[in-house]
């Protein structure tokens, strides 16, 4: 169940990062209200999956989620670089989420 924490977490690590690029600097109330009501969420679902987890597992793996995801979603939707080298990054952070999954009991 802590893993489950850990990715909804990471999602919605995503959502508020994408979310305060969308706030124009949180000028955008609507959409600034509901990125600060995911970073509260989604520090509580980390706080939850690390009741288990050890710390840095937990974390290093939140922080890779909501990296690898808003580099995506940047890709998509804000026309960001899209070369090989990103890529090749992306995957190695991708690789050590799931070692580190792979790796906990």
């Amino acid at each position: 169940m802590a893993w489950t924490f850990i990715v909804l977490a990471g999602l919605l690590e995503v959502a508020w990062a994408v979310g305060l690029k969308a706030s124009d600097g949180l000028t955008r109330p609507w959409i600034s209200f509901a990125t600060i009501l995911g970073m509260i969420a989604s520090f509580v679902l980390l706080a939850q999956g690390m009741k288990t987890l050890p710390v840095g597992t937990a974390y290093s793996a939140w922080t890779g989620i909501g990296a690898v995801g808003s580099v995506i979603l940047g890709m998509i939707f804000f026309n960001e670089p899209r070369d090989w080298h990103r890529i090749l990054f992306l995957s190695l952070i991708i690789s050590g989420i799931i070692g580190l999954k792979m790796s906990s009991s």
